[in-house]
């Protein structure tokens, strides 16, 4: 989480100052394009300050209300993050896109807006760089699509979208002067506008996507929903595994939620102990399980009538 922070930090300080910067090239050249990217600097700025906020709240302890905790927060500020995206920042692009293509308006001082881009990518690359890297030590042997499909922390890749679409923007942006310039056709200006509107929409889309899936219980990867599956199954006096249901309350927290069939004739004293030292071992092989509930039943006797047990 502390990496997290991190990354989020470096994107928030560069988005801050590149926007400063992209308002002031866009006031002076009146430039659509230039207009649009600030506008997308500043609601990745309010983006990354609402992901902090998102994992600040999810530290708070559990409580009578929230008996798991608040982890959920940070799944639930980075959906609200994706709206942003999609509402502010792909909407006002494309108004701004379609209002210049409509009306053209010729690019006063181009050279600054050259000068603005290419610091523009400059930074943005140096941030989308930092955040790469950190997720690239996070996705381990997947690869980047699945780690982004399969991660449970969307305080990193969210980062890694926004700074990607960033570039492309930056580009876009870059193509759209250039070619106003060129030609000396003012609607390319808007029409890259229009563009940079559409890679924030679907930068939204995929980014909304991802996220929903976690904020309304997506369960541990497979390969510890299975794990946890074959530890129940060596444990002492465990007949059968029914089910294994598991769910993120949070990017470090998973709640697992065992039923399992003991042998006939097990004594309720050994269930309990056996729950205690699956519990155990489950912790032990993943930090991230912090709360197991075990169902179990045994047949006890001739009257084959199900006992059963719940321990956490």
């Amino acid at each position: 989480m502390a990496e997290s922070k991190a990354v989020i930090y470096a994107a928030m300080g560069g988005n801050l100052a590149i926007a400063v910067t992209k308002f002031v090239a866009a006031t002076l050249t009146g430039s659509s394009a230039m207009l649009s990217e600030g506008i997308h600097s500043v609601v990745d700025t309010g983006n990354q300050i609402l992901l902090l906020l998102g994992m600040k709240r999810a530290q708070r302890p559990a409580s009578p209300e929230f008996p798991f905790g608040h982890g959920k927060e940070v799944y639930f500020w980075s959906f609200v993050v994706a709206l942003l995206i999609f509402a502010i920042g792909s909407g006002v692009s494309l108004y701004e896109g379609v209002i210049h293509i409509m009306n053209p308006e010729p690019i006063e001082s181009p050279l600054i807006n050259y000068i603005v881009l290419g610091l523009g990518i400059l930074f943005e690359g140096a941030s989308w760089a930092f955040a790469l890297n950190a997720f690239r030590k996070t996705k381990g042997k997947w690869s980047y699509l699945e780690a982004v499909h399969r991660g449970k922390d969307p305080s990193l890749f969210v980062v890694v979208f926004e700074d990607s679409a960033a570039l492309l923007g930056l580009t876009v942006a870059l193509a759209g002067v250039g070619l106003s310039q060129w030609t000396g056709l003012a609607i390319f200006d808007g029409i890259a506008s229009v563009v940079i509107g559409l890679i924030l929409g679907g930068t939204a889309i995929w980014l909304a996507s991802e996220t929903k899936g976690l904020l309304i219980g997506e369960s541990a990867n497979r390969h510890v929903v299975e794990d946890i599956r074959q530890l129940a199954r060596a444990a002492d006096g465990i007949d059968e595994v029914n089910e294994v249901l598991t769910m993120h309350m949070g990017p470090d927290f998973v709640l697992v939620n065992l039923s399992v069939r003991f042998a006939r004739g097990t004594q309720a004293e050994r269930i309990e102990r056996t729950i205690a030292e699956l519990d155990k071992r489950i912790k032990q092989q993943h930090e991230s399980v912090k709360r197991v509930f075990v169902e179990a039943e045994a047949r006890a006797g001739v009257d084959d009538e199900p006992a059963s047990v719940t321990a956490s």
